[in-house]
């Protein structure tokens, strides 16, 4: 891929510059150029991660505050609560080309609601106290993260694979925790789990960002496929990628930080 250096020779008055790239503008002081697109397609992504995320906890705490966590907590609506979110999810990864933008919104907040549906049970195992530590914890661990995915100049593509494999590694493992019922297993899980997920927060960050320079270059050197890659879809498919990172990295989390009520 092109290297997408933002910092070169100021040559304008706060204005774009004569060889600056569509959307770049260049500061007075430290020649700095930045993307104004960029900065607000990520903020659009980091807006819909965090009101999905908002909603999710809303959700969840009304639903344990009005007694209808036990419902979910086993039965039939047990597995329709926490297989359905999963449905969406592929659902949205797959067929994103054949939703449409506003299709792909409806989905995500759907799905933020089910998942707070199904989070609701943890106010049955943790109290509410530890949950709302351990939520502040993952945030700020998820900002530092993101902002490292974003700033670095290390390129974090190579790790993807691994972290991918970690993720499969960790729910078979799961999976098979679930016969063996061993504490140390569990723990290494959750252990690596958190480590996976905040490897993931980096590199689904730094991924977003140079999908939106690829994209952004395409508009001039390939309109025709530039097109088929519209930015409110870009922007819905990135929100869900930040947002899986950050409940699943606090969810782990929650294990090591979580005070049980018993």
């Amino acid at each position: 891929m092109a290297n997408w250096n933002d910092n070169r020779p100021q040559t304008g008055f706060g204005q774009q510059g004569f060889g600056a790239s569509p959307g770049q503008t260049r500061d007075l002081s430290g020649g700095t150029t930045f993307d104004a697109g960029l900065r607000t397609h990520m903020l659009s992504i980091y807006n819909y991660m965090a009101s999905g995320v908002l909603l999710t906890g809303v959700v969840a705490a009304l639903t344990a505050n009005m007694g209808w966590a036990y419902a979910f907590a086993s039965g039939p609506l047990m597995w329709i609560v926490a297989l359905s979110p999963l449905a969406i999810v592929f659902a949205m990864s797959f067929g994103r080309d054949k939703f449409s933008t506003s299709t792909l919104q409806a989905m995500f907040w759907g799905f933020a609601v089910l998942m707070g549906l199904s989070l609701s049970t943890i106010f049955l195992v943790y109290t509410s106290g530890s949950i709302a530590v351990t939520f502040f914890a993952t945030a700020a661990a998820f900002a530092g993260l993101s902002l490292f995915g974003y700033t670095t100049g290390k390129d974090l593509s190579g790790f993807g694979t691994f972290l991918i494999m970690g993720v499969v590694g960790i729910l078979i493992a799961s999976l098979l925790n679930m016969w063996l019922q061993s504490p140390g297993l569990m723990w290494a899980i959750s252990a690596l789990g958190v480590l996976i997920f905040a490897g993931l927060t980096a590199y689904d960050t730094q991924r977003l960002k140079q999908e939106y320079l690829a994209i952004n270059h395409l508009k001039v050197t390939n309109p025709s496929v530039a097109a088929a890659y519209p930015l409110g879809k870009m922007v819905i498919m990135g929100a869900l990628s930040l947002y899986l990172d950050f409940i699943n990295m606090f969810l782990f989390l929650l294990r090591f930080m979580g005070a049980s009520r018993d």
